[in-house]
């Protein structure tokens, strides 16, 4: 009697073929959606150059409000962007009145540092900012 084989299909998602989510994006995860796609670049590709997975792109886009200054800082240099281009504002200060705040002209100014120094100043706030938590 002939030995019968089972045969498993696995059914493959292209990230734009993959079911919609029932989760509303956050602002981050819209404007690094965007920004990733204005690149020409697919979740596996910016995950790739984030040394990360396809699902923590997937989780960046979809559903962290608040990430790290590490991690804006990787995507900025992965995405050859600024750092100031991956802030998002809360829509009632988007067109506050006014001066800008203390905390507005210190991030344009870090935004036209070169990447390293950028760097080297998120680096250096992120440590000041895990030691007083």
């Amino acid at each position: 009697m002939p030995h019968k084989h089972k045969t498993t299909q696995f059914m493959v998602y292209h990230s734009d073929m993959a079911r919609p989510t029932t989760t509303e994006q956050q602002g981050f995860g819209v404007l690094l959606a965007d920004l990733r796609k204005s690149k020409g670049l697919t979740q596996i590709q910016l995950a790739e150059r984030l040394n990360t997975s396809q699902q923590m792109v997937d989780y960046y886009e979809r559903r962290a409000a608040n990430p790290t200054a590490k991690t804006i800082q990787k995507i900025s240099e992965a995405l050859d962007v600024s750092i100031s281009d991956l802030a998002v504002q809360k829509d009632d200060k988007k067109n506050k009145p006014g001066p800008k705040s203390k905390l507005e002209k210190l991030t344009d100014r870090l935004s036209s540092l070169p990447k390293s120094k950028q760097k080297v100043v998120v680096d250096m706030l992120e440590g000041f900012l895990e030691k007083t938590s």
